[in-house]
């Protein structure tokens, strides 16, 4: 085969990988925050259960799982303040 062949191919190659690999990340990157808004969801629900005696409800949404998914611990404090301060 000729080099200039083989040298094609190989960069044919190189390039097809790179644009596979360009969108594969995106596509990661969805994933995880997905997982976090799962996880700040969850969170939500345990703090609902936990403080249904004490009065402490905090709507359960893709706004609110998202911040107390994204920020944790903070975010779910946020909301608290938010909902007891502001909106009250």
């Amino acid at each position: 085969m000729e080099p200039m062949i083989v040298i094609s191919i190989i960069g044919g190659a190189i390039v097809l990988l790179l644009l596979i690999g360009a969108k594969v990340k995106p596509v990661n990157w969805i994933g995880k925050l997905l997982v976090k808004v799962v996880i700040g969801a969850f969170c939500l629900f345990l703090l609902n259960a936990a403080g249904a005696s004490l009065g402490v409800h905090i709507p359960i949404n893709l706004t609110t799982s998202a911040i107390s998914g994204i920020l944790g611990i903070p975010g779910i404090a946020a909301l608290l303040v938010i909902k007891n301060v502001i909106l009250a």
